[in-house]
């Protein structure tokens, strides 16, 4: 336990430094985000604002979790690193996508084919690797009614790739103003910190605690009005830590309350799109997803960061209520 605090700690200096010293690297490289002209008008004002600074918060999870993991990877408990691994991944995916942006000034960077190849890819490799060290089981958990199902390994595999990369782009879509993603996503590292720690699964604290500390460290230049914005690097990384610990603590059904917002933003973005094309024009929102409706309805991008992360936080609560006397797997 007192590891877990530490690399929390450890973390949230490492942002905090880091961001110093990134941030001003950023403005040196042009690294500017270009804002959509079909977004809310107020938020061209945003443009070059520096992107890619989820850069902060992976270098200070990854910093603890190298110093306070040893333990744990000399005892052969590998599951924190594997996570870590997993994030790395959709992080540099995110990077690349990030990288042709900046470099073409445009909003647009790896294709929406490219994406889902490359996270797809990851998510079976994943999937792989949990299983061949005996973090996954096909057995699947059921949380709030302490029941397991079994699903045969290919229909599982088929169900995890699923899962994986839609939870990780529905992260990506909660990253739409200041502090949003980073602020939703600390309830759900404290959930999972307490998950691993009630389970014995240490080594999967230490990294979701390192993540807590390091997105606390990342707020302090992406609160509002940001100084930084994480980009996909930061939301790709985010999406996938996410739902590898879900995976690796063998209970991914918990994605659905501890990821509400996630969800709630990814489905008005599909109701909007979908509307849109079948009535020629109509919407149902204002502008999708959830949060630019909120915005263009007088809400701020504060009263949005606390409400939603709020809401988050009353779920992870709610949702520990519903596995704390989970089957032992």
């Amino acid at each position: 336990m007192v590891r877990i605090v530490i690399s929390c700690l450890t973390a949230f200096a490492v942002a905090a430094l880091g961001g110093k010293v990134l941030i001003p690297a950023l403005h040196r490289l042009k690294a500017g985000q270009s804002i959509k002209d079909i977004g809310p008008k107020w938020h061209m004002s945003k443009q070059g604002t520096p992107t890619m600074g989820g850069l902060i918060f992976i270098a200070g999870t990854a910093a603890a979790v190298f110093l306070w993991g040893w333990e744990d990877f000399s005892a052969g408990r590998f599951g924190g690193m594997f996570v870590l691994l997993f994030s790395l991944v959709f992080g540099v995916i995110g990077f690349i996508d990030d990288y042709f942006k900046v470099r073409k000034h445009d909003n647009t960077g790896l294709t929406a084919p490219q994406k889902f190849l490359l996270q797809l890819a990851a998510a079976i490799l994943f999937t792989v690797l949990m299983r061949s060290h005996h973090y996954l089981s096909n057995v699947l958990y059921v949380p709030f009614f302490n029941r397991t199902v079994f699903i045969p390994w290919p229909l599982y595999m088929v169900f995890a790739a699923f899962v994986m990369v839609g939870a990780v782009n529905a992260v990506n879509i909660t990253d739409g103003i200041d502090g949003l993603a980073a602020g939703v996503t600390m309830p759900v590292t404290l959930f999972f910190t307490a998950a691993a720690v009630l389970w014995g699964h240490f080594e999967l604290g230490v990294f979701s605690g390192a993540l807590f500390g390091g997105l606390l460290g990342f707020l302090l230049y992406n609160f509002h009005p940001a100084k930084v914005f994480m980009g996909d690097t930061g939301s790709l990384f985010l999406g996938g830590a996410v739902c590898g610990m879900a995976f690796a603590l063998d209970m991914p059904l918990i994605l659905i309350t501890v990821g509400v917002i996630y969800i709630a933003e990814t489905m008005s973005d599909i109701i909007q799109v979908g509307y849109f094309k079948l009535t020629h024009g109509r919407r149902i929102f204002r502008m999708a997803p959830l949060h630019h409706h909120l915005e263009m309805g007088g809400w701020s991008e504060i009263k949005l960061f606390c409400v939603f992360t709020g809401i988050t936080a009353l779920m992870c609560a709610l949702s520990f209520w519903g596995v704390m006397n989970r089957c032992p797997v």
